[in-house]
């Protein structure tokens, strides 16, 4: 997480715009990831874990669909986040998320 902030910092300091990726299941993971930063937003892809299951075992991944289960048991919903529902396609996840951001992209 510490190397993830870092990442963000950087790309702040050069007033570059990124996007991470990260599971950041817990608050006190997305605190540290937001650390001394302005203008960072959180988007949340929320599905339930039926979804989320069924999708894991159609694909290769490196969690096995079975972990799945201790992630959604450790999950901190976030309070602060752009909700997104993950039954859209991509790119209508992507079209909810921009509009749901406070910037001009």
């Amino acid at each position: 997480l510490k190397r993830l902030h870092d990442v963000l910092l950087d790309h702040s300091e050069k007033n570059q715009s990124v996007v991470l990726a990260c599971s950041a299941l817990k608050q006190s993971y997305r605190d540290l990831l937001l650390s001394g930063l302005d203008n960072v937003f959180f988007v949340f892809l929320k599905g339930d874990f039926d979804l989320i299951h069924e999708r894991m075992q159609q694909r290769k991944h490196y969690m096995k669909a079975d972990m799945l289960r201790s992630q959604f048991e450790a999950l901190e919903e976030p309070q602060d986040a752009v909700i997104v529902d993950i039954q859209y396609s991509p790119e209508e996840i992507v079209e909810k998320v921009l509009d749901q951001l406070p910037l001009e992209i």
